[in-house]
């Protein structure tokens, strides 16, 4: 052996009554006794729900774990998080409700295209100042229905931000 690495293996045939009879079922195994099957499993449901959730803040919207110093800065993160997470839920019961499934990684994926485009004026004003119009593009007709499905109407035109006051 070149690598000095051995691997031993052997069936062991008091597993195979028991995987014939659980093979295709979920089991779950527990230390709670009186909790009745039913409520045992929406609360697992619930445990892989949050795990999701987590998936989801790390993948689809790219909030990643920061790590804070302050008690302030932790909770002010749980809040993005936990908003987040509440809008990623309205989008599942929206898409839902639209008969669109219940996916909404892939409603993101369809209307990402979707972008806005700054027009900048130059205007003849002394001093010179800029026109600035903030316009929306015309979604594609599989954008276009998947908007009207989900009760959504995209803006012409965006407001700019008013300017935040100084800190």
């Amino acid at each position: 052996m070149p690598a000095g690495l051995r691997l031993d293996w052997s069936v062991r045939a008091e597993w195979d009554d028991w995987s014939r009879h659980s093979e295709g079922c979920y089991v779950l195994r527990t230390n709670l006794r009186d909790w009745p099957p039913d409520a045992l499993w929406r609360t697992y449901i619930q445990l892989t729900e949050a795990e999701a959730a987590f998936r989801i803040h790390k993948s689809d919207l790219s909030i990643r774990p920061v790590w804070h110093q302050r008690q302030d800065r932790v909770l002010a993160h749980l809040l993005v998080c936990f908003l987040a997470y509440v809008l990623w839920k309205t989008l599942e019961q929206w898409q839902s409700r639209a008969g669109l499934g219940n996916s909404p990684r892939t409603i993101l994926q369809e209307l990402t295209a979707i972008q806005s485009v700054d027009v900048v004026l130059p205007t003849a004003a002394v001093p010179p100042r800029e026109l600035r119009l903030r316009c929306v593009v015309r979604p594609d007709r599989a954008q276009a229905i998947l908007l009207e499905r989900l009760g959504l109407r995209l803006p012409e035109r965006l407001r700019m931000p008013a300017a935040a006051p100084p800190m």
